[in-house]
């Protein structure tokens, strides 16, 4: 079973700096795992089918104003029968009102009443945000992950290869590191990954013969960054002689990470070889390639030759 993730209701409070109208506890200690919210327009009419007491409740200006022009014992009524679902909390949106039964029924089903004074749909948009980011499934992987051009590079290999060293000279050419040998990798959505790096090495970065550094205080912080959506995967290897390395990019491979494909490629290394530009190289290739361009089929154009079909490869991630 797949592990759940939480987020505090004062983790909500201080990002959206909700106004507290009541709670029956220290928010800190109540927990919100649901990364969907509800207006709750059905429900004030009584339709309670495929209803969740678990996500956050918003009210919004259109549910206040049927609220409004329906009789006071009627109101109470529908409002009674939504906090005697338990429901997590709920949420006065644009600054409305606060209906003198709401805050007895919170009271008395020990609800949370928050209130914002952001448009519905702005606070809802950003709340979801916020909720997909910090209850997305999510795995921990070795590697550094560094922002390219506006690209986000997770780059792999075993221990020693170099990855910390070319990182340290990506950020030297102005490039900004988001996690260094440990990256938390979150799936935000059905296509795309956003990686960040544990608190408690956040801006660190080891290099073999000098140790640790930290890169915001050496580099300053335009060289960090706290997240960045993952865009393609660069695994550095050792040279192999033996092995025959990709030389035209026709086959399209791709790293499966938590259900959603990212690109991937792997670059050999050896004395001689700038790493970095090579990066910095494939990064902006790959957001060419997003672009709809690919500099392979128009060589093959040029050349009067057919253009030649690619494979697509995808890999296990674990694979790597």
């Amino acid at each position: 079973m797949a592990e759940r993730f939480t987020v505090t209701l004062k983790q909500i409070i201080d990002e959206f700096r909700l106004e507290v109208l009541y709670c029956p506890g220290d928010p800190a200690n109540i927990l919100i795992s649901e990364n969907d919210i509800t207006r709750p327009g059905l429900q004030l009419m009584g339709f309670y089918e495929y209803f969740n007491p678990e996500r956050i409740q918003i009210i919004g200006k259109m549910e206040f104003a049927y609220l409004s022009t329906i009789a006071e014992d009627e109101r109470v009524a529908h409002l009674t029968t939504l906090f005697a679902q338990h429901i997590k909390c709920l949420c006065l949106s644009r600054g409305l009102p606060c209906f003198a039964e709401m805050l007895t029924l919170a009271q008395k089903y020990q609800v949370p009443m928050l209130r914002t004074s952001e448009s519905t749909s702005h606070f809802t948009s950003n709340l979801l945000s916020f909720l997909n980011l910090n209850l997305a499934p999510r795995v921990t992987r070795h590697g550094v992950l560094i922002e390219i051009y506006g690209e986000g590079i997770f780059i792999t290999g075993e221990s020693g290869v170099g990855k910390s060293e070319c990182a340290i000279e990506l950020v030297k050419r102005g490039h900004r590191l988001v996690a260094d040998d440990a990256v938390e990798l979150r799936k935000v959505s059905n296509t795309n990954l956003v990686g960040t790096s544990p608190e408690n090495i956040r801006h660190f970065l080891e290099l073999r013969g000098i140790g640790i550094i930290n890169v915001r205080r050496l580099f300053g912080m335009g060289a960090v960054k706290l997240q960045q959506e993952i865009d393609m995967i660069i695994e550095l290897e050792p040279w192999n002689s033996a092995k025959t390395y990709d030389r035209m990019g026709v086959d399209e491979q791709y790293a499966n990470i938590l259900g959603v494909k990212i690109p991937c490629m792997t670059i050999p290394v050896k004395p001689g070889r700038n790493t970095a530009v090579i990066m910095e190289v494939a990064a902006m290739n790959n957001r060419q390639k997003k672009m709809g361009y690919n500099a392979t089929e128009e060589l093959l154009h040029n050349l009067g030759m057919e253009q030649m079909e690619g494979k697509e490869i995808i890999k296990d991630f674990d694979a790597f």
